[in-house]
């Protein structure tokens, strides 16, 4: 099993555009994707130069159904 790192919300949301969500909506520091076919939903935070933590990560791929190892091969 691959051990998750925090990655930049900027890295993360271009992967998200790559897999086909579409940004929705921006609300402050908050942009929501949705994805067109299966209807999924995502908020991530965009605090400029800051990190996502790990457990915010590994609750953003639950909300995507994206296990880590898929997510490790992707990044």
């Amino acid at each position: 099993m691959v051990r998750l790192v925090p990655i930049k919300a900027k890295k993360l949301i271009r992967l998200l555009e790559e897999l086909g969500f579409e940004m929705v909506r921006k609300k402050g520091s908050h942009r929501f994707f949705i994805h067109p076919e299966t209807k999924r939903t995502v908020t991530i935070p965009d605090h400029g130069s800051e990190d996502i933590p790990v457990g915010l990560l590994r609750s953003i791929l639950r909300d995507i159904d994206m296990d880590v190892d898929t997510f490790d091969k992707l990044r």
